[in-house]
């Protein structure tokens, strides 16, 4: 079946007969009576009925018929998007864990933007959701790290779903805290030091494990812990209610330095950041960008890119 022997018998039925059918679509009559003759024998039904008065839509070929224009109609939507003349509209999704220079570097990819039309989409989410996400192409790219904890779990599941890894870069660990808090203006803090502090980090569902954590390492045991789901909750009880999260280190315009500071963390844990792509799919030129402009921002951080 294809979409011209659609057009045969739609054309068909708006002129009423196979000979001034023939002529509209320039194509002999004998040519296009074969044709649909070979699209019947192909589906086992009977689309037109012939007689001496001529033809006529049979019931089979009433219900073909409007199946016929639902095709070509987007056949026809499918043209308008691919083939016109006009540049297209540029698209871009990415996924990502809670990392500010992820979201810096979409910034910086916007602005560079010389496209008049695009619709780009950032969804700052849970560890299984990103994995799930690029999975099933609803993002083209995923920002997540892997640890000596997690590697094994999380590189068997992106395995499973034909999703590669690709490193970026290595961080130490650091926490972010108040200004104020007593822990401030150390050189480095252990856990603990944080101990008697609220631990915060990023919930991850009801089917989350310690191996989706955002959090390369936790306490043992915190007495206060809190659970959030976004970025600027986690900021706001670092400040107002003297609370820490373990992070990469890296910060931003977004993080206010006259209330946060970053500390280092005194810990052998590092976190190998990196970006997820689905196998299957080929980057849009926009997701190229993307990639270009989170190299740049990580090296602007005084991190070293991994190759």
């Amino acid at each position: 079946m294809t979409l011209l022997q659609l057009k045969y018998i739609v054309k068909i039925v708006e002129c009423g007969s196979m000979n001034e059918a023939s002529h509209e679509l320039y194509v002999s009559q004998p040519a296009l009576s074969s044709s649909v003759k070979e699209l019947e024998n192909e589906l086992g039904i009977e689309i037109f009925t012939r007689s001496s008065q001529g033809i006529a839509l049979t019931v089979d070929g009433a219900e073909f018929l409007t199946y016929a224009r639902q095709v070509l109609d987007q056949a026809s939507l499918l043209e308008e998007r691919y083939k016109n003349a006009k540049p297209r509209k540029q698209l871009c999704s990415v996924s990502t864990q809670h990392y500010m220079f992820a979201v810096e570097a979409f910034v910086e990819m916007i602005n560079s933007t010389k496209s008049d039309e695009y619709e780009f989409t950032i969804r700052e989410t849970r560890t299984k959701d990103i994995i799930n996400q690029v999975a099933n192409m609803l993002s083209e790219i995923g920002i997540i790290y892997l640890s000596d904890f997690n590697k094994d779990v999380i590189g068997k599941m992106l395995r499973e779903k034909h999703l590669e890894f690709h490193p970026l870069f290595r961080a130490p660990l650091h926490v972010f805290i108040s200004r104020n808090n007593p822990l401030a203006g150390k050189k480095k803090v252990t856990m603990d030091d944080l101990k008697p502090f609220p631990f915060i980090q990023y919930e991850q569902g009801e089917e989350g494990s310690f191996f989706f954590a955002e959090e390369a390492v936790w306490p043992e045991y915190s007495p206060k812990q809190i659970n959030v789901t976004d970025r600027a909750t986690i900021l706001n009880f670092i400040i107002g209610l003297n609370g820490y999260t373990v992070c990469t280190g890296i910060d931003n315009g977004d993080l206010n330095n006259e209330k946060i500071v970053t500390v280092p963390l005194d810990t052998d844990e590092t976190m190998l950041v990196g970006w997820i792509t689905n196998e299957r799919a080929k980057l849009s030129k926009a997701a190229e960008t993307y990639l270009e402009k989170l190299k740049s921002v990580v090296s602007s951080h005084g991190y070293n890119l991994i190759d």
